[in-house]
């Protein structure tokens, strides 16, 4: 699945193609915000209205990607290669705990 390649070597990859500011503090956002709706949506079968805030997370969190691409003035990643979806959540748990 990860095509040869080491996970060091997909966040290396990936972080050449996030360098600017704005969509490092973007990314460092909308990326967690898209994982949590993902986890919420087991709740949303039990809890009545949940759905609209996993809805909302999920939704927030990528508008905060695409904007944070426009800073960059790149595509992002998973448009060339949709490997990079997972590259990204496992990008953010490096950055901030060292994973």
């Amino acid at each position: 699945m990860m095509g040869g390649k080491s996970w060091d070597e997909w966040i290396e990859e990936y972080e050449k193609a996030h360098r600017h500011p704005v969509n490092k503090l973007t990314h460092s956002i909308g990326i967690p915000m898209i994982a949590v709706a993902v986890l919420l949506i087991p709740l949303c079968f039990f809890v009545a209205g949940c759905w609209r805030i996993a809805l909302g997370l999920f939704v927030g969190g990528w508008i905060l990607q695409f904007i944070g691409h426009a800073f960059e003035g790149k595509p992002p990643e998973f448009f060339r290669d949709y490997r990079f979806l997972f590259v990204g959540l496992r990008w953010w748990l490096k950055k901030f705990f060292g994973a």
